[in-house]
């Protein structure tokens, strides 16, 4: 089996970049991602024990001898371990995907929108949900409305 290497750059959460490497093992983009974060989370939450575990150290340290040398390298620890989990964290967010689901009582039958203010012809690709709303803006006039369903009755 021959071994081959590849390097491709990803940007991830708009400001940092990961260095993705695949070793020919048939993983597919998504998948390296994954690992990549996975390890990048380990690697953090090892440097944040650490530096916790230091930050104490030199804070027992301090308390015990009183050097201001100790208790600020301490403090420098712990804002490092606070930083690391602020980077981790940002790095491992996704963006959430609100998924709404309409069940239907009845038969369904496609209409036509039309803009109450002028009657323009509008396209179902221009509505946007607002807080689980749904407005149109009118390309010809500019109003902005709340699409409604008139009853059957």
């Amino acid at each position: 089996m021959r071994l081959w290497y590849y390097f491709e750059h990803t940007i991830l959460s708009r400001r940092f970049s990961v260095l993705k490497i695949s070793i020919g093992l048939g993983l597919n983009s998504k998948a390296i991602t994954q690992l990549v974060m996975k390890l990048i989370t380990v690697i953090g939450g090892i440097v944040v024990t650490i530096c916790f575990f230091f930050a104490i150290i030199f804070g027992i340290a301090a308390s015990v001898q009183a050097t201001a040398s100790r208790l600020f390298v301490s403090v420098i620890l712990f804002a490092v371990g606070i930083a690391v989990i602020a980077v981790v964290w940002y790095l491992n967010r996704r963006p959430k995907t609100i998924v709404q689901r309409l069940e239907l009582s009845g038969q369904m039958k496609a209409t036509s929108i039309r803009c109450p203010n002028c009657g323009g012809s509008i396209e179902a690709s221009q509505i946007k949900i607002t807080q689980g709303v749904p407005y149109v803006k009118c390309p010809y006039c500019g109003i902005t409305f709340e699409v409604t369903e008139e009853p059957k009755w």
